[in-house]
C-alpha cells in the first residue's frame, strides 16, 4: 500500500467563512477566486477548484498511490474571528469526513480545530474521532502568534495523546515574516525555519516530557531542525541552556517525531533517514502544490533496501493514521 501523508483540500463554504474574518488575515473574493492577505506580509490566490477531490484522485492514480491523508490548507480557524472560529473548524471537518465517505478506503482526514479557545477544541476534537472517524490533528507553527507549546494547549494534547491521534505540523506565515518578506523569502525559507521553531518548543517547552507517548509528524524533512539539532544538543547538554523542562537531550525527543518527506532533494531526504533510521519517515507530496510523481521519483533515488522503501511509502502511516 502506497500513502501520500500530506495532501490538501479546501473548501469553498470555508472560503466564504474567510471573507467575513476581520482580523489579522483578511481575504477579499473575485469571481470564484479568493485573495487571501496575511496584512503586508503575504499574500496568495486560492481557487477552491484547484484542491477539486476527483483531480486528487486522478492524480493519485496516475501514481501509484492509494490512500492521502487530506487537511485543509492555511490559513487555520485559529486565525478566524472568535465568533467564526468553531464554525470554521466544523466546516472544514465536516467537508473531509464527506469526502471520505464520498470516496471509501482512498481518504483519511485530520482535524482543524480553532485552538484560540481550547474548551471548543477538545470537544470538536472529540468529535472529529469519535463522528467523523478523523485521524489526528493538523497543528499549524503558531497560533495567530501563540507558541505552540503555551501550558493551555495541554488539554489538546493529552486527548491526542490518550487517543494516539498524531499531531501534524504545518507551516504559517511566520510572525516574524517581515524579516523574510521580501524576494518571496517567506516561501522559501521562513515556513520551514517556523516548522522548525515550534517543533523545538514543543521538545524544549516540555510538552514532550508531559506527553511521551504523543505521536508528532515534522513536516518537510523536519524544516532546518535535524541538520542544526547537533548545535542544540551542545547547547544544552555542555552549556546547559534552555534545559528548564526537560529531563533528556533533545535530540532524544526528536528521535520520536516523524518526518515527512515533502522536499525536492534527493539529498535532503537521504539526510533526514540518516538522521532518523526508516520507522519514522512518511512519503507525502503536498499536493496540488507539487505533483505527487515527482516526490516518488526522487524516493526512487535514494539508497534504500526495499523492506525500507515499503515503510516509508505506505506501512509507516498505515501504522500511525489507522489505515487498513
Amino acid at each position: 500500500m502506497r500513502i501520500d501523508c500530506q495532501s490538501h483540500v479546501f473548501p469553498q463554504q470555508y472560503a466564504e467563512i474567510l471573507v467575513k474574518n476581520t482580523r489579522s488575515v483578511r481575504t477579499a473574493k473575485t469571481g470564484g477566486v479568493y485573495s487571501v492577505r496575511y496584512g503586508d506580509l503575504q499574500q496568495f490566490k486560492l481557487n477552491p477548484d484547484t484542491y477539486d477531490p476527483e483531480d486528487t484522485i486522478r492524480d493519485m492514480d496516475a501514481a501509484g498511490i492509494d490512500v492521502s491523508v487530506l487537511s485543509v490548507n492555511i490559513p487555520g480557524p485559529e486565525l478566524l474571528d472568535p465568533e467564526l472560529a468553531l464554525e470554521g473548524a466544523q466546516v472544514c471537518n465536516d467537508y473531509l469526513a464527506d469526502v471520505c465517505s464520498r470516496y471509501p478506503g482512498r481518504f483519511v482526514g485530520l482535524a482543524s480545530l480553532p485552538l484560540q479557545d481550547v474548551d471548543a477544541s477538545v470537544v470538536e476534537f472529540e468529535r472529529a474521532l469519535d463522528q467523523l472517524d478523523l485521524r489526528g490533528m493538523i497543528l499549524f507553527s503558531h497560533l495567530n502568534g501563540k507558541p505552540v507549546d503555551a501550558p493551555e494547549l495541554a488539554p489538546v494534547y493529552e486527548l491526542a495523546e490518550k487517543r494516539r491521534a498524531p499531531v501534524v505540523l504545518h507551516p504559517t506565515v511566520p510572525t516574524w515574516g517581515a524579516v523574510v518578506k521580501d524576494y518571496s523569502m517567506i516561501p522559501m525559507i521562513g515556513l520551514m525555519v517556523d516548522t522548525s521553531i515550534a517543533m523545538l518548543r514543543l521538545i524544549l517547552g516540555g510538552t514532550m516530557e508531559k506527553h511521551p507517548d504523543l505521536i508528532i509528524v515534522h513536516p518537510h524533512c523536519g524544516g532546518v531542525l535535524p541538520y542544526l539539532m547537533p548545535r542544540i544538543v551542545e547547547q544544552t547538554e555542555v552549556k546547559g541552556r534552555g534545559r528548564e523542562h526537560i529531563k533528556k537531550s533533545p535530540i532524544e525527543y526528536y528521535r520520536q517525531v516523524y518526518f515527512d518527506l515533502v522536499s525536492p532533494s534527493v539529498e535532503a531526504m537521504q539526510y533526514t533517514y540518516t538522521f532518523s533510521g526508516p520507522d519514522r519517515l512518511l512519503f507525502g507530496s503536498d499536493r496540488p502544490w507539487i505533483k505527487i510523481q515527482a516526490f516518488l521519483d526522487l524516493i526512487d533515488r535514494l539508497d534504500l533496501s526495499e523492506v525500507d522503501r515499503r515503510k516509508i511509502l505506505g506501512e509507516n502511516a498505515a501504522r500511525i493514521f489507522g489505515i487498513a
